[in-house]
Protein backbone atom coordinates (compact mmCIF):
# COMPACT_ATOMS: atom_id res chain seq x y z
CA UNK A 1 0.00 0.00 0.00
CA UNK A 2 3.10 2.45 1.13
CA UNK A 3 4.92 1.70 -2.54
CA UNK A 4 1.09 2.62 -4.18
CA UNK A 5 0.33 5.81 -2.53
CA UNK A 6 4.10 6.73 -2.75
CA UNK A 7 3.98 5.84 -7.07
CA UNK A 8 0.76 7.80 -6.93
CA UNK A 9 2.38 10.86 -4.96
CA UNK A 10 5.33 10.70 -7.57
CA UNK A 11 2.89 10.66 -10.73
CA UNK A 12 1.05 13.84 -9.52
CA UNK A 13 4.03 15.81 -8.45
CA UNK A 14 5.55 15.28 -12.20
CA UNK A 15 1.78 16.08 -13.60
CA UNK A 16 1.69 18.82 -11.78
CA UNK A 17 5.36 19.73 -12.80
CA UNK A 18 4.58 19.89 -16.84
CA UNK A 19 4.15 22.79 -17.97
CA UNK A 20 1.46 24.45 -19.65
CA UNK A 21 1.13 22.34 -23.23
CA UNK A 22 -1.11 24.94 -25.16
CA UNK A 23 -1.33 28.05 -26.86
CA UNK A 24 -0.04 31.59 -24.53
CA UNK A 25 -0.38 35.54 -25.50
CA UNK A 26 2.11 35.84 -28.04
CA UNK A 27 2.54 32.38 -29.65
CA UNK A 28 3.09 32.19 -33.68
CA UNK A 29 1.79 28.90 -35.00
CA UNK A 30 2.71 27.46 -38.12
CA UNK A 31 0.42 24.63 -39.95
CA UNK A 32 1.11 22.54 -43.29
CA UNK A 33 -1.15 20.05 -44.39
CA UNK A 34 -3.57 18.93 -47.18
CA UNK A 35 -6.39 21.47 -47.74
CA UNK A 36 -9.54 20.81 -49.77
CA UNK A 37 -11.53 23.17 -51.68
CA UNK A 38 -15.39 21.77 -52.94
CA UNK A 39 -17.32 24.01 -54.31
CA UNK A 40 -21.11 24.13 -53.33
CA UNK A 41 -21.45 25.73 -56.93
CA UNK A 42 -24.55 27.44 -58.72
CA UNK A 43 -24.89 29.72 -61.61
CA UNK A 44 -26.87 31.79 -63.80
CA UNK A 45 -27.29 30.31 -67.74
CA UNK A 46 -24.62 31.05 -69.90
CA UNK A 47 -25.18 33.89 -72.77
CA UNK A 48 -24.27 34.03 -76.24
CA UNK A 49 -24.86 37.49 -77.80
CA UNK A 50 -28.48 37.69 -76.36
CA UNK A 51 -28.81 34.02 -76.79
CA UNK A 52 -29.39 32.33 -73.58
CA UNK A 53 -28.30 28.44 -74.10
CA UNK A 54 -30.19 27.31 -70.95
CA UNK A 55 -27.15 25.69 -68.86
CA UNK A 56 -25.06 26.85 -66.00
CA UNK A 57 -21.71 25.48 -65.07
CA UNK A 58 -19.84 23.60 -62.71
CA UNK A 59 -17.22 23.95 -60.35
CA UNK A 60 -15.45 20.64 -59.38
CA UNK A 61 -13.19 20.22 -56.32
CA UNK A 62 -9.44 20.01 -55.80
CA UNK A 63 -6.65 19.06 -53.16
CA UNK A 64 -3.54 21.18 -52.29
CA UNK A 65 -0.66 21.62 -50.12
CA UNK A 66 -2.15 24.15 -47.47
CA UNK A 67 -0.64 26.67 -45.15
CA UNK A 68 -1.57 28.69 -42.41
CA UNK A 69 -0.02 31.21 -39.49
CA UNK A 70 -1.40 32.39 -36.59
CA UNK A 71 -0.50 35.27 -33.92
CA UNK A 72 -2.27 35.20 -30.44
CA UNK A 73 -2.93 38.36 -29.47
CA UNK A 74 -4.40 36.85 -26.04
CA UNK A 75 -4.27 33.38 -24.62
CA UNK A 76 -7.80 32.51 -26.21
CA UNK A 77 -7.62 34.44 -29.94
CA UNK A 78 -5.48 34.85 -32.36
CA UNK A 79 -5.27 36.46 -36.00
CA UNK A 80 -4.70 33.38 -38.87
CA UNK A 81 -3.48 33.79 -42.20
CA UNK A 82 -4.56 30.85 -44.71
CA UNK A 83 -2.33 30.42 -48.08
CA UNK A 84 -1.87 27.46 -50.54
CA UNK A 85 -0.12 26.14 -53.40
CA UNK A 86 -2.71 27.10 -55.86
CA UNK A 87 -5.87 25.46 -56.62
CA UNK A 88 -6.99 24.07 -60.08
CA UNK A 89 -10.73 23.71 -61.04
CA UNK A 90 -12.15 21.99 -63.43
CA UNK A 91 -15.10 23.75 -65.30
CA UNK A 92 -18.06 22.29 -66.62
CA UNK A 93 -21.11 22.65 -68.50
CA UNK A 94 -24.36 21.95 -65.57
CA UNK A 95 -25.09 18.80 -64.50
CA UNK A 96 -28.37 18.59 -65.92
CA UNK A 97 -27.64 19.96 -69.27
CA UNK A 98 -28.72 17.50 -71.86
CA UNK A 99 -26.19 19.03 -73.98
CA UNK A 100 -23.18 18.37 -72.01
CA UNK A 101 -21.06 15.46 -73.36
CA UNK A 102 -19.17 14.71 -70.27
CA UNK A 103 -15.87 17.10 -71.60
CA UNK A 104 -14.63 18.86 -69.37
CA UNK A 105 -15.55 22.59 -70.79
CA UNK A 106 -12.48 24.44 -68.98
CA UNK A 107 -10.33 24.86 -66.16
CA UNK A 108 -9.18 27.86 -63.67
CA UNK A 109 -6.65 28.46 -61.08
CA UNK A 110 -7.05 30.58 -58.15
CA UNK A 111 -5.43 31.59 -54.81
CA UNK A 112 -7.86 32.03 -52.21
CA UNK A 113 -5.62 33.80 -48.88
CA UNK A 114 -7.98 34.27 -45.67
CA UNK A 115 -7.59 36.19 -42.59
CA UNK A 116 -9.59 35.23 -39.41
CA UNK A 117 -9.70 36.03 -35.93
CA UNK A 118 -9.91 32.78 -33.94
CA UNK A 119 -11.58 31.92 -30.50
CA UNK A 120 -10.54 28.87 -28.83
CA UNK A 121 -13.06 27.91 -25.92
CA UNK A 122 -10.34 25.53 -23.71
CA UNK A 123 -8.30 26.23 -21.19
CA UNK A 124 -4.60 27.09 -22.64
CA UNK A 125 -3.47 24.29 -20.20
CA UNK A 126 -5.82 21.73 -22.06
CA UNK A 127 -3.89 19.82 -24.76
CA UNK A 128 -7.42 19.91 -26.98
CA UNK A 129 -8.38 22.94 -28.29
CA UNK A 130 -11.00 23.59 -30.57
CA UNK A 131 -12.11 26.66 -31.76
CA UNK A 132 -14.43 28.95 -33.80
CA UNK A 133 -13.70 31.73 -36.00
CA UNK A 134 -14.75 34.56 -38.57
CA UNK A 135 -12.76 36.41 -40.79
CA UNK A 136 -12.19 37.48 -44.78
CA UNK A 137 -10.99 36.33 -48.21
CA UNK A 138 -9.95 37.67 -50.94
CA UNK A 139 -9.68 34.90 -54.40
CA UNK A 140 -7.42 35.71 -57.26
CA UNK A 141 -8.95 34.01 -59.75
CA UNK A 142 -6.26 33.59 -63.02
CA UNK A 143 -4.97 30.99 -65.75
CA UNK A 144 -8.37 31.01 -67.22
CA UNK A 145 -8.83 28.58 -70.24
CA UNK A 146 -11.06 26.53 -72.20
CA UNK A 147 -10.26 22.99 -73.43
CA UNK A 148 -8.64 22.11 -76.25
CA UNK A 149 -11.50 20.76 -78.09
CA UNK A 150 -13.51 23.77 -76.88
CA UNK A 151 -10.87 26.09 -78.07
CA UNK A 152 -11.15 24.06 -81.35
CA UNK A 153 -14.71 25.04 -81.97
CA UNK A 154 -14.26 29.16 -81.70
CA UNK A 155 -13.90 29.68 -77.59
CA UNK A 156 -11.51 32.23 -76.27
CA UNK A 157 -11.22 34.91 -74.19
CA UNK A 158 -11.96 33.26 -70.82
CA UNK A 159 -11.98 35.37 -67.84
CA UNK A 160 -13.14 35.42 -64.43
CA UNK A 161 -13.36 38.20 -62.04
CA UNK A 162 -11.28 38.26 -58.35
CA UNK A 163 -14.02 37.59 -55.33
CA UNK A 164 -14.33 39.36 -52.20
CA UNK A 165 -16.20 37.64 -49.09
CA UNK A 166 -16.47 36.62 -45.87
CA UNK A 167 -15.64 33.52 -44.36
CA UNK A 168 -16.08 31.13 -41.32
CA UNK A 169 -14.73 28.39 -39.54
CA UNK A 170 -14.72 25.46 -37.31
CA UNK A 171 -11.88 23.03 -36.25
CA UNK A 172 -9.23 22.00 -32.92
CA UNK A 173 -5.69 21.55 -32.33
CA UNK A 174 -4.53 18.67 -30.45
CA UNK A 175 -1.24 19.21 -28.28
CA UNK A 176 1.45 16.40 -29.00
CA UNK A 177 3.91 18.13 -26.76
CA UNK A 178 4.90 21.62 -26.22
CA UNK A 179 5.39 22.48 -30.25
CA UNK A 180 4.12 20.24 -32.25
CA UNK A 181 0.03 19.38 -32.81
CA UNK A 182 -2.20 17.94 -34.80
CA UNK A 183 -5.13 20.27 -36.59
CA UNK A 184 -8.50 19.77 -37.97
CA UNK A 185 -10.83 22.12 -39.31
CA UNK A 186 -13.36 23.16 -41.80
CA UNK A 187 -13.97 26.58 -43.71
CA UNK A 188 -16.77 28.12 -45.39
CA UNK A 189 -15.86 30.59 -47.87
CA UNK A 190 -18.27 32.92 -49.85
CA UNK A 191 -16.79 33.48 -53.48
CA UNK A 192 -18.89 34.82 -56.09
CA UNK A 193 -17.07 35.55 -59.49
CA UNK A 194 -19.02 36.25 -63.26
CA UNK A 195 -17.64 35.23 -66.59
CA UNK A 196 -16.94 36.44 -69.98
CA UNK A 197 -15.78 34.64 -73.44
CA UNK A 198 -15.92 34.73 -76.85
CA UNK A 199 -17.54 32.54 -79.34
CA UNK A 200 -15.82 32.87 -82.82
CA UNK A 201 -16.39 36.67 -82.40
CA UNK A 202 -19.24 36.87 -80.56
CA UNK A 203 -19.16 38.22 -76.51
CA UNK A 204 -20.31 36.12 -74.15
CA UNK A 205 -21.00 35.81 -70.21
CA UNK A 206 -22.43 34.00 -66.80
CA UNK A 207 -23.38 36.40 -64.81
CA UNK A 208 -23.41 34.99 -61.49
CA UNK A 209 -21.21 32.34 -60.34
CA UNK A 210 -21.46 31.28 -56.83
CA UNK A 211 -18.35 28.81 -55.70
CA UNK A 212 -19.21 29.40 -51.64
CA UNK A 213 -16.80 26.49 -51.06
CA UNK A 214 -16.11 24.27 -48.01
CA UNK A 215 -12.42 23.83 -47.56
CA UNK A 216 -11.10 20.84 -45.21
CA UNK A 217 -7.94 20.73 -44.38
CA UNK A 218 -5.99 18.00 -41.89
CA UNK A 219 -2.37 19.03 -41.38
CA UNK A 220 0.65 19.50 -39.08
CA UNK A 221 1.61 22.26 -36.21
CA UNK A 222 3.93 24.01 -35.02
CA UNK A 223 4.56 26.58 -32.04
CA UNK A 224 7.08 29.00 -32.01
Amino acid sequence: MKKLTSAFAILASVCAAQPAVAFNKGDIIARIGAANINPNDSSSNIFVGITDLGLGVTVEDDTQIGLNFAYFLTDKLNIEVLAATPFTHDVNFGVNDPLSTGNKLGEVSHLPPTVTLNYYFNDPANAFQPYVGIGLNYTFIFDEEFSASNEAIGLSNFSLDDSFGLSAQIGADYMLNDKWFLNGSIRWIDIDTDATFDLNGTGGFVSSIEIDPTVTMISLGYRY
